[in-house]
């Protein structure tokens, strides 16, 4: 019987590209909603405020009678305001079972006893979420922009309107960072997605309803920091340099939401752990 040579060889195969190893847990979760039917009809209902405001572009466009109607920066700006629902629906649905469905299977130690970082299973799975929030506002906002540069044949509105791709862009990012974050550190606080999928409406709801109070009390806006929702709008009637609708001082605002991303990021640190083995 031949004897064959077990002896140390080089490794001969592929070397994957390091940090890149986030993009596989990303694919892999994004795929997995878009198998499921009821995900996508939720998609594509999230696209109909889009096809009203396009619509309404072509309309404005081409019938001077209707010339009263034309988009302005406030209609983009309303369009995102409207898509807060799918955002919250979304954020829920796809979000919250990221990381308390690894929890409840014990699949965290699988996964970070591989040669993977913590850094690149947190990216991997906000990147999930992250995208699909994208899906629903920047992506259908910068179409209606160009929507509106294709039918009315000129570039008169953009040129008048320059800040509104970079203000699209910002909003839009921040609203999505927001909810991803938010949702990934409630969603590795526990093992039930279920659970988790409540504990973020409450959170929205009970803020909002605490201003609410603090609203019919005083009388005043001035505490309208209390309220997670109204932070944000706060934060984007400035980036579309509109008159904020509340007396709460912008920068306040701001202030609570890149918190709330720290206290997020820092929960996820302290979360999202291995198990170390002691032989």
């Amino acid at each position: 019987m031949p004897i064959h040579d077990q002896s140390y060889r080089r490794y001969a195969g592929g070397r994957s590209t390091p940090g890149l190893a986030w993009t596989v847990i990303g694919t892999a979760g994004a795929m997995t909603f878009l198998r499921k039917r009821a995900f996508l009809g939720l998609l594509i209902f999230a696209w109909l405020p889009f096809l009203v405001r396009a619509v309404q572009v072509y309309v404005t466009t081409n019938f001077a009678q209707v010339a009263m109607f034309a988009p302005t920066p406030e209609t983009f700006r309303q369009f995102l305001e409207h898509q807060d629902f799918f955002v919250f629906i979304i954020t829920i649905y796809v979000g919250a079972g990221l990381i308390a469905n690894d929890r409840r299977a014990n699949a965290l130690q699988i996964y970070l006893s591989k040669p993977l970082m913590r850094a690149e299973y947190i990216a991997g799975k906000a990147a999930v979420l992250f995208a699909f929030l994208l899906l629903i506002t920047l992506v259908p906002a910068l179409l209606l922009l160009l929507l509106q540069v294709l039918f009315a044949g000129s570039f008169a509105f953009v040129k008048a309107n320059l800040f509104l791709f970079p203000a699209i862009t910002v909003a839009a990012l921040l609203q999505a960072l927001v909810a991803t974050f938010t949702m990934l550190a409630l969603s590795s606080l526990s093992k039930s997605a279920r659970y988790v999928g409540i504990l973020y409406a409450g959170i929205v709801f009970f803020t909002s309803a605490i201003y609410g109070a603090m609203f019919a009390i005083t009388g005043s806006s001035r505490l309208s920091w209390l309220s997670l929702t109204a932070n944000l709008a706060q934060v984007i009637d400035v980036i579309f340099r509109l008159k904020p609708r509340y007396a709460t001082p912008w920068p306040v605002s701001l202030i609570v939401i890149l918190g709330l991303i720290v206290l997020s990021l820092s929960v996820l640190e302290r979360r999202v752990r291995g198990v170390e083995v002691v032989t």
